[in-house]
């Protein structure tokens, strides 16, 4: 395998370049999927892909494939990628490092005139945030048969466009059949988003699997009334029973410690007046943890939690569970193609788990799939002021490249 160098500053360059593609004032990306400033980030792709000689296929589902020529085309490519969609107030590398680091990949191929053995691929996956449409990893999950097509196309915003409309609305409904576009191996670099790697001042996480996680969707319903009015001993305030709840979903994750994690992102409070008792709560809770069981033991504890809350104040409650993503453990070819990535780099490095959901998580289903990871200032993701350095995205790049070169070797003639 020969040690070819990816250049860290044009990396650097096209990471700054692509955050003016929904740049926010704080100087993060607001670039939610299957939004017109999607479609700008996917078209700007597409033609950086084609200009490398990358043939480009888009699936039903909006999955985008670059995919490079090797010296066979009897195995399915070797690929890499995440994802180009962002939070409405993300950053500029969650998801984004992991394609743009791919597109140095192949342009320093390409430069160089090397040849390998299989194909390389790069993927921009669809939805992987779930900012937009619920459940998130979706393009990945359809793409796995995890969930089916047509589900996936009926989900719709909160606005009550589905997935398939957004799709079409932004002309990347592809005509290749979801699920049809193998590949041998998947590699994705991806920010920690969290603390550890700077914290130990290590330059890459060797990622050797990821938590699991479950999704939860509750409304609660009470009564409409006059604040001044109704009577505090009357009252079926759902807001009141929303924050009872919230309180619960702390207790359930600090009562699985130290691995588990709980929280509730989403509250949606009707009317939403100031002289009027809320009627109705919808929010969302995010259950995480290693180990299967303890997800279970954390969900029949929310689901008493519910049934508490609702009996004391006189509330009607709906939930439902919106996604369960089991833990995963990565492949060990594929890990060790990280590791001695790493080793040849030269770089400080650790094993871990990731505390995030990826696509990766679903691509382990279905071919060898591992993880890198750079670290983030201060863990800092979802946020704006997220922040990575120019030489941890350089290494994080290279890894990449070595992993992806080490690998192909098994492919040899």
């Amino acid at each position: 395998m020969q040690n070819l160098t990816i250049d860290p500053q044009r990396l650097w360059d096209t990471l700054m370049e692509t955050a003016q593609i929904g740049g926010t004032p704080k100087g993060g990306i607001c670039r939610v999927t299957l939004t017109d400033l999607d479609r700008q980030i996917r078209d700007w792709f597409r033609v950086e892909c084609e200009a490398l000689g990358c043939s480009v296929g888009i699936d039903t589902m909006g999955n985008m494939f670059a995919v490079r020529p090797g010296k066979r085309d009897d195995i399915a490519p070797i690929a890499m990628g995440s994802h180009l969609d962002t939070q409405p107030t993300g950053g500029k590398f969650d998801g984004v490092l992991g394609v743009l680091a791919g597109l140095e990949v192949m342009r320093t191929l390409h430069d160089l005139g090397y040849e390998t053995n299989a194909p390389i691929m790069l993927v921009n996956w669809t939805n992987e945030e779930g900012a937009r449409f619920a459940p998130s990893m979706l393009g990945a999950g359809v793409h796995a048969g995890l969930y089916a097509p047509d589900m996936a196309e009926a989900i719709t915003d909160r606005d009550g466009v589905s997935l398939r409309e957004a799709l079409e609305g932004i002309g990347y409904r592809g005509d290749v059949p979801v699920g049809q576009t193998r590949f041998s191996a998947m590699f994705e670099l991806h920010i920690e988003q969290g603390p550890i790697l700077e914290a130990e001042g290590k330059s890459i996480g060797i990622v050797t699997g990821v938590q699991g996680m479950r999704w939860y969707d509750i409304t609660l319903t009470g009564r409409e009334s006059h604040t001044g009015t109704t009577p505090m001993k009357l009252r079926r305030n759902a807001l009141l029973g929303a924050a009872r709840l919230i309180e619960h979903v702390d207790a359930i994750a600090h009562a699985h410690a130290p691995h588990a994690v709980g929280t509730v992102g989403m509250v949606e409070v009707r009317p939403n007046s100031r002289n009027v008792i809320p009627g109705e709560v919808f929010l969302t809770v995010d259950f995480r943890h290693p180990e299967t069981a303890v997800l279970e033991a954390m969900e029949t504890a929310l689901h008493q939690a519910i049934d508490a809350v609702a009996g004391e104040i006189g509330l009607a409650a709906e939930h439902r569970r919106v996604t369960d993503n089991p833990p995963v453990v990565f492949d060990t070819d594929c890990i060790e193609a990280v590791r001695r990535g790493t080793q040849q780099a030269g770089y400080e490095s650790r094993e871990m788990l990731s505390g995030a959901g990826h696509d990766a998580t679903y691509t382990a289903a279905i071919a060898p799939t591992a993880m890198i990871f750079v670290p983030c200032e201060n863990g800092l993701s979802h946020n704006e002021a997220e922040n990575a350095t120019f030489a941890d995205c350089g290494a994080g790049a290279q890894v990449l490249l070595n992993a992806v070169l080490d690998y192909d070797t098994r492919f040899a003639p």
